[in-house]
C-alpha cells in the first residue's frame, strides 16, 4: 500500500461511559502511563516524603506517594521506587531518614503480601487461617453490604472513603483499614465480600495486597491484627481528620456541619435544628436531615464481633 492504514483511537471504539460518565472521576484522579508514573515518584520525593512519617495517616493531607496504580499497572517498577527513594537518605530532598525507612517499609509490605499470594494462590477466597473457617458470618444484605457499598452507612468517615472509592477509583490507606473493619467486625460480613468490591473498583486492585490485606483486618491472615482490635470510625476521623476536611469533601450532606458535629451527626441533629439562626444553621440542619441515620450502634456492634470471634479463638 501506498501508506499504512490508520491506527484506530480509543474514542473510536467507544469504551468510555457517556450516559451516565461515570467514569469522569477516574480520569481527574488517575493520570495513566509510566511517564506519568515516574513523574508522580519524583513529586512525591520532592514534595511529600518530608511530610510522610507524621501525616501519612491523615486522608486529607496527601502526602502518600499514590504510586499504587502504577505499581500494579507495571507502569512503574518497585526496585525503580526502592532506588530513588534511597537516594534521597543524607540529602536535604525528602526529609530525613525516618521518612524514607518508613516508605520502604510499606513497600517491604507489598513484596510480603506477593509472598504469601506466591505460597497461598487462592487466597482471595480462603482463609489463611484455618479456624475462620467457622466463623459465624452475618449473611449481606441490601441494608448491610449496600449501605456499605454506596457509602450510606450512617458513619461520616465510612462513608467519606466508600463514596471516594466509587469516584476516584482511590482509597486512602488509613480509610481503607476503616471501612474494612467497619464491615467484618461492625456488620459482621465475610471478608471476601469486601475484597470482591475492592477489587471491582479499586484502580490500583491487586491481587495480593488486596487479598492480604482484607485478610489483615479480618484477622485471619498472616501477621494479621488482633481479632479484639476494631477500629472505631468516629474516633479515627476524629484523629485523622480532626476537621472533618475529607469527609466534607466526599458527603455533600456534611459540608456545612460544623467541626463538632461532622464526626457523629446523630448527637446533634434535634438540636441544630431547633437551634438554627441564619442560613449556615439553615444548611447544616438541611444537610443533616438528609444525612442517613448510622445502620448500627457501633458500640453493641463491637462487643457483638468481640463475641463472635470469642467462638473461634481456641480453635
Amino acid at each position: 500500500p501506498r501508506e499504512a492504514p490508520r491506527s484506530d483511537d480509543l474514542d473510536d471504539w467507544g469504551l468510555l461511559p457517556t450516559t451516565p460518565d461515570w467514569a469522569a472521576g477516574l480520569r481527574e484522579a488517575c493520570d495513566p502511563g509510566e511517564a506519568a508514573g515516574l513523574q508522580r515518584l519524583e513529586d512525591f520525593v520532592h514534595h511529600e516524603l518530608e511530610d510522610y512519617a507524621a501525616q501519612r495517616d491523615e486522608p486529607a493531607a496527601m502526602t502518600t506517594s499514590r504510586l499504587s496504580a502504577y505499581l500494579r499497572w507495571g507502569e512503574v517498577s518497585p526496585f525503580q521506587v526502592w532506588h530513588r527513594i534511597q537516594r534521597t537518605r543524607g540529602k536535604k530532598v525528602g526529609g530525613d531518614e525516618v521518612n524514607a525507612t518508613k516508605f520502604l517499609s510499606e513497600l517491604g509490605w507489598r513484596e510480603f503480601s506477593y509472598h504469601l499470594l506466591y505460597h497461598q494462590p487462592d487466597l482471595a477466597t480462603r482463609n489463611f487461617a484455618p479456624r475462620f473457617d467457622g466463623f459465624p458470618w452475618e449473611d449481606p444484605t441490601d441494608e448491610t453490604l449496600g449501605a456499605w457499598q454506596r457509602g450510606e452507612t450512617g458513619v461520616p468517615l465510612v462513608d467519606a472513603g466508600m463514596r471516594a472509592l466509587w469516584k476516584d477509583g482511590h482509597l486512602h490507606n488509613r480509610v481503607r483499614m476503616v471501612v474494612a473493619s467497619f464491615l467484618i467486625k461492625n456488620l459482621l460480613i465475610d471478608w471476601r465480600h469486601g475484597e470482591q468490591w475492592f477489587w471491582d473498583t479499586l484502580v490500583d486492585a491487586d491481587a495480593a495486597n488486596n487479598a492480604a490485606s482484607w485478610q489483615w483486618v479480618a484477622g485471619s491472615g498472616a501477621d494479621a491484627a488482633p481479632y479484639f482490635r476494631v477500629f472505631n470510625p468516629v474516633l479515627q476521623g476524629q484523629k485523622f481528620d480532626p476537621s472533618g476536611e475529607y469527609i466534607r469533601s466526599y458527603v455533600p450532606e456534611l459540608a456545612h456541619a460544623p467541626r463538632d458535629v461532622v464526626h457523629e451527626p446523630w448527637k446533634a441533629m434535634g438540636d441544630l435544628v431547633a437551634s438554627a439562626e441564619d442560613d449556615a444553621d439553615d444548611q447544616a440542619a438541611g444537610g443533616l436531615a438528609a444525612y442517613p441515620s448510622p445502620i448500627v450502634d457501633l458500640k453493641e456492634s463491637r462487643q457483638r464481633a468481640l463475641a463472635a470471634y470469642d467462638e473461634i479463638k481456641d480453635r
